[in-house]
Order: C-alpha cells, then structure tokens, then sequence
C-alpha cells in the first residue's frame, strides 16, 4: 500500500466497514467476506458465541460497523456498533488489568450464554481444579444486560459487559467479584439506510465484481450520511462514566474500563481541558488530579484503541493504543474545573467571545460595539460608522 490506508479517498462520510470487512477507502473483498455480507453475518458475535450469528441492528443500519470521515483533514474511522470493538485481545487485557494476578495460558474467559452447555460447564469446573482463572461475561446478546436497579435516592444503570470471576469454593464453582467494560461509540446525525440500500443492491447485483464496483463508485457509500454527533456523546456518556468509575470503588468490584477509539478520545480532549497524559513506569499512564498520586488499587482505567486498517486480514484487528489509570474524581476535576476555566480565559481573549459580540453588535449600533474593550483595546476599531470590522 503506497499511502496510510485512511490518508485515502474523498472528502465526505462513508460507511468504513460493511458485515465487519472494510469497504471504505479501500475495499477488502474476499470469498469469506462476501460470504458473511450475503448472509448478513456478525463475525465479532459470531466468534464471541462459537456459532453463526446475524448482525443485530435494525435494517437501515444493518451491518454497518464503521463509518470514515475527514473531519481535519486525515480519514478517521468511527466505530458505530459496540460488538465491533469486542475484540478477544481487548477484553483480556481489560481483565488482566482490573483483576490481576492472571498467569500466561491459565486464563479461561467464555460469555455467559455458552454456559448452558454442559461441556462448557464440564470446562469450567476442570479449569477450575487445575489453577486456572475463570471468567463469564454478559452484555446484551451474550448472557443479558445486567444493570443496578433504581432507588429512591439513586437512578438505574446498565453496563455495557459485566465480567464476573468464578471462583471454587467448596469444590464447586461460585460468583466472585464483577468488573466492568464500557465501549464506547460514536452516534452519527442523519441515517445509514440510502448507502445500506446501495450495498445491499450492488451485491446482489454485482456479487462476482463486488469489490470493483464499489471502488469505482465511492458514492454509493455516502448517500445521505452525515457527519458525527461529537458534542452529543460527551455530553451523554460523561455523567454514566462518572457514576460507574464511583461504583468501581466498591469492595465487590474489580473496577470499571472505558473502552473508547483513538478518534473518540481525540474528539473527547477539549472537553477534558486537553490533558497531558503522564507516563507510569509499567508503560501505562496516569490521568489523576494535580499533585494525586496514582492510587495502590487504582478504579478506572481508559482504553484508547484502534482498527489496523492497513492489516490485510479481514475483519481488521483491533490495536491497543494507550492505556490510562484515573478515577471519577479526576475525570471530573480535569471535566469540570480545567476545561472550564480554559474556556473562561477565551472570553475576553483577542479573538474570543467578546469580539465576537462586538463583531455581531457592529450590524446594530456600532458606537455600542466600540466600547468593547480587549486588553484595553476596542475589540473592532471603527474606521467610519458603515465599515464593518
């Protein structure tokens, strides 16, 4: 490849993954890939279960992974379904991280929703009984949600993947304590359903030249779609984080994880005052409140990922990007009180609100708009009283 594979393509939002393999900017079209678009095949599901399974988002979104975008200049890929990023590698070195102590090759992690079969059962008690760790996990299509009801004095929250160890007690397999794993997704404005409707169309169409008809008509991937509803999932996902990172200090709790893409978090750092991620001896990094130590148990942690675009294996593998230790208290600190007095400092900075508002009072009554001051100068300088600044 003669350039980094998302430095490609056109401007404009495009469906990036279609059933998992890429489409956008470039197509990876294989017998196995066409295969699993024909039939509308899951293939993160359908690993996670052991047996096939069918993309679960409804029809105008059906299959779509990722949507490629060039919101600054470099194509940057938004994962749009939480299944996509439930990668083997990823969840094993979130529960590496939140309960430790796990040893190479005696680590055994199933979904909850393989349980029912009695081998599965039969494989647990044995690794049990031969030193392994053992750990379930449940999420919506794989074991069902699980959520903490709501009180009088408290809201109801659901996690996104719930790991709980099993442990021998008494010879037999009991709970132990529970961890949690957010993923994080990007909502898009608009809808996915006039390029799904093209895909849909030119493989049934075109199922032998799949591949080269999309490369040749790029457009049939971004009919309508719009770009990325930033602003939106900051504001959705902050207080949800804020009160799982709070519920991981709990004695019953391994911690929590955000699992969040490299273009999320970078869409994420103004809001955060842009944070200078300090580096920890163990190759991690700290994101703690000034002056804070990280923590002997530490009960957040961010994992910043990303799709290895460029690999020639279909799906793209995911690739762990950084690794950051926090807690709610410093989330909120660097959420809350840097981010905010960054932006007090750019009220009546040259350039910042108040020129702003003197630019706009200028249409009106421009004498008005003059005495606006900005380090002592008027923040438009009147030339004439119909020139505009």
């Amino acid at each position: 490849m003669d350039e980094p594979a998302l430095q490609r393509g056109k401007r404009g939002n495009f469906v990036g993954e279609w059933f998992g393999h890429r489409v956008f900017p470039f197509v990876r079209s294989t017998a196995g890939s066409i295969l699993d678009q024909q039939i509308e095949t899951c293939p993160f599901l359908s690993a996670a279960k052991g047996a096939q399974s069918m993309c679960i988002k409804p029809e105008k979104s059906r299959g779509v992974c990722t949507v490629s975008t060039m919101p600054t200049g470099a194509r940057r890929d938004w994962i749009v379904c939480p299944y996509r990023a439930l990668d083997p590698g990823l969840l094993s070195s979130a529960i590496s991280r939140l309960f430790g102590g796990l040893r190479s090759g005696l680590t055994f992690i199933v979904p909850a929703v393989r349980l029912a079969s009695a081998d599965i059962q039969i494989q647990v008690l044995e690794k049990l009984q031969t030193e392994h760790r053992v750990f379930i996990y449940l999420d919506e299509k794989l074991g069902g949600e699980l959520s903490i009801p709501r009180t009088m004095s408290s809201p109801e929250f659901s996690f996104d993947v719930t790991i709980i160890e099993i442990i021998l007690l008494n010879d037999l397999p009991a709970v132990g304590r529970f961890g949690v794993l957010e993923i994080q997704t990007m909502d898009f404005h608009g809808t996915y359903g006039h390029a799904v409707r093209n895909l849909k169309e030119t493989l049934r169409m075109f199922p032998g030249d799949f591949g080269a008809t999309l490369e040749t008509h790029r457009e049939l991937l971004s009919e309508r779609i719009e770009g990325p509803n930033i602003a939106n999932v900051f504001k959705r996902t902050f207080y949800q984080m804020m009160f799982k990172f709070q519920l991981a200090r709990s004695d019953q709790s391994a911690g929590c994880v955000l699992a969040i893409q490299q273009s999320v978090w970078d869409s994420w750092k103004p809001h955060l005052a842009d944070p200078v991620l300090q580096p920890h001896a163990d190759g991690t990094f700290n994101l703690f409140k000034p002056m804070q130590d990280r923590p002997e148990h530490v009960p957040a942690w961010i994992y910043i990922f990303d799709l290895d675009a460029a690999s020639d294996q279909s799906p793209n593998p995911i690739e762990i990007r950084a690794i950051i230790a926090t807690d709610a208290a410093s989330f909120s600190y660097y959420a809350l009180e840097a981010a905010p007095e960054a932006a007090l400092q750019n009220v009546s900075a040259s350039g910042g609100m108040l020129t702003l508002l003197a630019r706009r009072l200028w249409k009106f009554w421009p004498d008005l708009a003059s005495t606006i001051l900005i380090e002592g100068e008027p923040a438009v300088r009147l030339r004439g009283k119909r020139t505009r600044p």
